[in-house]
């Protein structure tokens, strides 16, 4: 069973437009809600999978009471903190020729309170749980530290945990030794403060994640495949893909694939790849079933492309 914790969930509203054209009365000939946030992916790529998930997340008013009858039609198992702030919407607009514009609301303020709150709830449902996945940005009144204090319970929990973030938040986890981190190629060139132009610049990044307290960084590179670097050593990973409908989602869909089949080593990897692949082929956020996945398609190997040059180099911001 994964548990995975999101501690700024969102009701995501996508609108279908021909065009965006500003300072206009648009009309939307389609519309659709789901739920959002990275640990809220994750849980729905486990669920979709088969597999038993338990998404932790604070939820206030109606938009969270709608987050949860959402998650729970997809087979999703909701632990609701229940908050006095009201839980984000965000707005998409989808045009006919795939151009995606998304505004993202800031989300509620957890009260000192409500964050104690959500740190138990994490505790009381991870007696028996194979992982922890902590995902996504963190909400106003919770401090980059909170994921750091996360890994460190979950390690007292006896659990391993796997972190999903970016920025001070990723750092600040680092030192309290999380047993995987999944940066994409931005987030990973972010961290260590330099362009990434190769996958051997990649490769050097996540070593220097693992130098901080990473135990395993696996790390997504877009088209460019993905990369798994541990005291196993480093191996790479790549699944050719016709043609790519939506990449939102796709790197919970990977971390998904990988913790379900174990967390560690090619097999792992493989799993991560597939899942990936299948996902960016798929409409919106919606997540890749068992039929979806093409495993004879995905190459796993300890040789390196150290020299190929990254498609969507990542870039520090």
């Amino acid at each position: 069973m994964i548990l995975t914790v999101t501690p700024n969930p969102s009701l995501d509203r996508t609108y279908e437009i021909p065009d965006l054209e500003r300072g206009e009365v648009l009309r939307a000939t389609g519309e659709r809600m789901d739920p959002g946030g990275k640990g809220v992916n994750v849980s729905l790529a486990v669920a979709a999978a088969g597999h038993r998930t338990v998404a932790v997340m604070p939820l206030g008013g109606a938009p969270g009471g709608l987050v949860a009858e959402l998650l729970e039609g997809e087979g999703v198992e909701v632990a609701p903190v229940r908050i006095v702030g009201v839980t984000r919407s965000n707005i998409a607009l989808a045009e006919r020729d795939g151009t995606l514009t998304k505004i993202n609301a800031p989300g509620p303020r957890l009260t000192a309170a409500e964050s104690r709150a959500l740190l138990a709830a994490v505790l009381e449902h991870s007696s028996s749980v194979s992982w922890i996945v902590c995902s996504g940005s963190l909400p106003l009144g919770l401090t980059p530290a909170w994921y750091a204090e996360l890994v460190t319970r979950a390690h007292e929990w006896g659990a391993r945990i796997a972190v999903d973030t970016s920025g001070p938040s990723l750092l600040a986890a680092l030192p309290a030794r999380p047993d995987v981190v999944k940066p994409n190629a931005d987030e990973l060139a972010e961290a260590v403060g330099r362009p990434l132009a190769t996958v051997g610049d990649a490769v050097k990044a996540a070593e220097e994640l693992r130098s901080l307290g990473a135990a395993t960084v696996l790390a997504s590179l877009g088209a460019d495949g993905q990369l798994l670097v541990s005291d196993a050593g480093v191996h790479y990973g790549a699944a050719p893909v016709s043609a790519v409908r939506s990449n939102v989602g796709a790197g919970d869909a990977s971390l998904a694939g990988f913790l379900a089949a174990g967390g560690e080593g090619p097999d792992a990897l493989a799993a991560a790849v597939a899942h990936g692949a299948a996902a960016v082929q798929l409409p919106g956020s919606v997540m890749p079933t068992p039929s979806d996945l093409d495993t004879a398609a995905v190459q796993v190997t300890a040789d390196v492309p150290l020299d190929r040059v990254l498609t969507e180099q990542g870039s520090p911001r």
